[in-house]
């Protein structure tokens, strides 16, 4: 095994850390109020996740999950503001075209400063979230670049270890046999590299490094950009085919021990793996239980009555619909629905 040394990853690639970056986003006006609420007014409602999260002592999560509604752009953006609500906008790059050809200029220059770091695909995620919201512990199968745009956010970034981050939950999150969320204890926070957002800056961690995030009493946007390599692509692959080989034979070989051929033959194999159908995901999806609202608790409010064009923002899945109010990440081996934060995982 790989060890991790003072890279904090025992993963390698160009960023061995966090670090924050400058950025010029807030400068050209994405994240007020008037070009927020023109942006929700007109965003395709099948690419909005509206989730709302619940933490016990243990700091173990349960999750809700909302459907667009039927407020007005303004009045969105209201109950995100006043309530404990955490709205992702995928597909940025369709959605608000604009603001993605701004955000990859900024990339271009995060990345010239990682000699050697070169992505060869960017998905991208806007993110809205109430003063009070959190994000659970779990990690990304891509790298991240998180510009924050307004408000203050708090990042905690863990070690890519073994203890941290096993590779067999990693082959599940990849195979889409669970949700990107990782079993937690609160004595990870000793380990954490802790990083105070604030607008205008973009932070960075190591690939695949455990993470979770707390808005800082104050309403937050951030834009949040994924970036696949080919090292990670190859990984990504290794880790599908190895969750194959463990579902068949229990192979149980981690890949920070193979060289890039090995790593490489593995993705190939994944490619052929996938169009077989060798692992079926097992990813569901969750029933939708309320639609965001002005002054209501939380910003949750009723759902429109069953049957409503408003009470999925989506087709209806192809499977059973689970639990409105499910437990993570032990819900999610059960089948639960992958949460939507624009993660790619795409292998090919």
């Amino acid at each position: 095994m790989t060890p991790m040394t003072q890279t904090r990853t025992r993963y390698s690639g160009p960023i061995k850390a966090a670090a924050v970056h400058p950025h010029s986003l807030v400068d050209q006006g994405f994240a007020t109020d008037e070009a927020l609420a023109a942006v929700l007014d007109r965003y395709p409602a099948e690419l909005f996740d509206i989730n709302l999260y619940d933490y016990d002592e243990a700091g173990q999560v349960s999750l809700r999950t909302g459907a667009r509604g039927r407020l007005n752009g303004a009045d969105l953006l209201a109950a995100i503001q006043q309530g404990r609500l955490w709205v992702n906008l995928r597909e940025v790059e369709t959605g608000w075209p604009a603001l993605w050809a701004a955000a990859m200029a900024e990339f271009g220059r995060v990345q010239d400063g990682y000699p050697g770091l070169t992505a060869v695909k960017n998905a991208g995620q806007l993110i809205l979230s109430s003063p009070k919201a959190r994000v659970p512990y779990h990690f990304d199968a891509a790298g991240v670049v998180l510009f924050h745009l307004r408000g203050r956010k708090r990042v905690f970034v863990y070690p890519g270890d073994e203890a941290h981050l096993a590779e067999v939950d990693m082959e599940q999150v990849v195979s889409r046999q669970t949700t990107e969320e990782l079993p937690y204890t609160h004595a990870f926070e000793a380990d954490a590299q802790v990083m105070d957002l604030e607008p205008g800056q973009a932070l960075t961690w190591p690939i695949y490094a455990p993470h979770r995030v707390e808005n800082r009493d104050r309403f937050c946007v951030s834009l949040s950009m994924d970036f696949q390599t080919w090292p990670s692509r190859f990984r990504n692959g290794a880790l599908y085919t190895n969750a194959v080989l463990r579902s068949r034979i229990g192979w149980r070989a981690l890949t920070d021990g193979m060289a890039t051929p090995e790593l490489a033959a593995r993705w190939a194999a994944s490619l052929a793996l996938k169009r077989a159908g060798a692992l079926k995901s097992r990813i569901a999806r969750f029933e939708r239980d309320f639609e965001p609202g002005v002054g209501v608790a939380d910003g949750a409010g009723a759902l429109r009555a069953q049957g409503s064009p408003s009470a999925t923002a989506s087709p209806p899945p192809p499977y059973p619909a689970a639990p409105s109010v499910v437990s993570l990440p032990n819900a999610a081996r059960q089948g639960g629905r992958r949460l939507q934060r624009g993660h790619d995982l795409d292998l090919k």
